[in-house]
Order: structure tokens, then C-alpha cells, then sequence
């Protein structure tokens, strides 16, 4: 192995504060990553590690070679980028993380065409409601409900999501059809919550003429941390639930789901689908990528188009 590649295994082992999450970015067992390790060590004649059983701390002169090989690492990224950019059609391996309900109704799609187009790509899919490290992971792209104040990455925006509150004909029949946001927060709802994530707080337009947005907290006994359980809860009548459109599979009427209160306007925060990728990751092959997925969503997003009349509901009246 070439001391280029050992110095970026020391990388992320110090990234990733471990060698057992460092050996599965490479398909590496321990004893493989911590054998490179040492036979770097043993060529720049120095330690780098101060090894304990359970963990590692940088020695002087390993925290001083840190430094030089993320610059050395990165130069020869920059290198590679230049030359990927001159291939006539996009080749090689490429990481992608996303949200689950992105990767499997939009990215999926997008990938089996892709692949059959380009037989020479390989693609790896990470999916995960939590939010991953791009760069320390190693990811060459993420898809994002909302961007990243983050120097080091680059944000393309895909397109926009608004906000829908459903409800099932059965749960209308049951409570009737809330006419303002006091009546509809005072019934049961379905909550998505997942890790620091709950979203349980509604901002409508205070009447549906107005531009000043209040906030309304929901109620409800059911939490679930899967959009598409939450859909189900929401069909059996468990309560309503606030979305956004881009969870939608299929039409609401298909699912037998309606919208409530399209008559105010929500707040929706500049909610959007984006895509991320590290200065250093600008390939052919990532931008080939987003392309595509950025025209098979479509100018109209596809998930708009599962809300009849979407357009026309959750504005402000003029």
C-alpha cells in the first residue's frame, strides 16, 4: 500500500475515532487497518498513536503529520477531480446519504437508469433519517430536507417542499372538519418524532388573509419516528398529521387522505431538497449525478403532483 493511502487511513482513523468505524469505510478488518497503521509508523520512523485497549490519543509528532497529510490527502483529490472531469462519460464510485423516504421513492429511480446507463459506475446508498457526517464519512453527496451553514461543503438546491395537514374521511367524521387552527390543534394527531426531531408545532398564518404566522402546538398520544407508519396511523384515523409533501408516495385520494385548513398559509422556513457534496468531491460524476435526480423530480417537484390543486392551497390570500 502506497504511503499515500496509509496516511489517508491515519486520517480517518483520527476522524472517525476509531479503527473499527475506520476498517468499514475501506471493507477493512481491524487487524488489516491497525497492520497499515504500524507499517506506516515503522517507514516515517515515529509513533503516531498512543494505543490503549479501548481507545488511541495522538502522540507530538502524529498530531504534526496529521496536519501535512489532510493537506497532501487533499491536494491529490483535487488532482483526481481534474482528471475525472476530462472522462468522456462518468465512471467510478460514488457514496451517497440521504433521508430514507428520499433514497427509496426518489433516488432509486434515479439510480437504475443511472447504472444502466453508465455499466462503469459503482454506487454506494446510505440511507438515514439522522444526519451523517459528509466529509469524515466519506460521503461524495447528501441529500438534505434543508441546507448546512457549513464553509466546507457546497449546497445545489433541488427543489422546493411545502407543508400539508392531512386527515382521514373517518377522523372527519368523527371530530368534524376544523375551520381554524385553534379548532384543529385542540384534536389528536400523529406525531413524527425521531431523535432530536419532533415536529409537533404548526406555524399558520393567524387569519387567511394575514402575513403574521403564529405557532400552534399539537397533541397527540401516538409519536412514531417513520413517515410512512405515521401515513397509515393518519388512514386509520388516528389523528391528523402535518407532512412534508415530499413523504408522499402516491395521490392523497388514493389513500383515502385530505387536506385541512388550505385556506391559511404555513410557514414553510424555506424547506427544500438539497444536494451536498465537499469542495473536494466536484467530479463529472457527482454532478452527472445530481442532474439527474434534479430532472426526475422536475421543475414541478413529482410530489406536488400527489396533491390535487396543490398549488393553488396554503398561500397567503391576495
Amino acid at each position: 500500500m502506497s504511503l499515500v493511502n496509509q496516511l489517508s487511513l491515519f486520517i480517518d482513523v483520527v476522524q472517525q475515532g476509531s479503527f473499527t468505524k475506520a476498517a468499514a469505510l475501506h471493507d477493512m478488518d481491524n487487524s488489516s487497518l491497525s497492520k497499515q497503521i504500524k507499517k506506516l509508523e515503522s517507514e516515517l520512523g515515529v509513533q503516531l498513536l498512543n494505543r490503549s485497549t479501548r481507545s488511541f490519543s495522538l502522540t507530538p509528532a502524529g498530531e504534526e503529520i496529521l496536519e501535512q497529510a489532510y493537506q497532501l490527502v487533499n491536494t491529490i483529490g483535487h488532482v483526481q477531480t481534474i482528471a475525472d472531469s476530462y472522462h468522456a462519460e462518468p465512471k467510478g464510485r460514488i457514496r451517497i446519504t440521504a433521508p430514507v423516504h428520499i433514497g427509496q421513492q426518489y433516488l432509486q429511480p434515479v439510480i437504475s437508469k443511472f447504472m444502466k446507463t453508465y455499466p462503469d459506475v459503482e454506487i454506494v446508498l446510505f440511507l438515514d433519517d439522522r444526519r451523517t457526517d459528509i466529509i469524515s464519512d466519506h460521503f461524495d453527496v447528501a441529500f438534505r430536507l434543508g441546507r448546512l451553514d457549513d464553509s466546507n461543503l457546497i449546497a445545489k438546491k433541488i427543489a422546493d417542499i411545502r407543508a400539508v395537514v392531512l386527515a382521514s374521511q373517518e377522523f372527519i367524521e368523527h371530530y368534524g372538519e376544523p375551520v381554524t387552527p385553534e379548532e384543529l390543534v385542540s384534536l389528536p394527531s400523529v406525531i413524527y418524532s425521531n431523535g432530536a426531531i419532533t415536529v409537533d408545532t404548526l406555524r399558520f398564518s393567524e387569519t387567511p388573509d394575514s402575513k403574521q404566522f403564529k405557532n400552534y402546538k399539537m397533541k397527540g398520544s401516538y409519536k412514531i419516528n417513520d413517515v410512512r407508519t405515521l401515513l397509515e396511523g393518519v388512514k386509520d384515523g388516528l389523528g391528523y398529521a402535518a407532512i412534508a409533501s415530499s413523504n408522499l408516495a402516491c395521490s392523497i385520494e388514493e389513500m383515502g387522505l385530505k387536506p385541512l385548513l388550505t385556506n391559511y398559509a404555513i410557514c414553510n422556513k424555506g424547506l427544500a431538497l438539497y444536494a451536498l457534496y465537499p469542495h473536494r468531491k466536484q467530479t463529472a460524476l457527482v454532478r452527472e449525478f445530481i442532474a439527474a435526480v434534479q430532472d426526475y423530480i422536475g421543475e414541478l417537484p413529482r410530489w406536488e403532483q400527489h396533491i390535487p390543486n396543490f398549488d393553488t392551497m396554503y398561500q397567503i390570500n391576495k
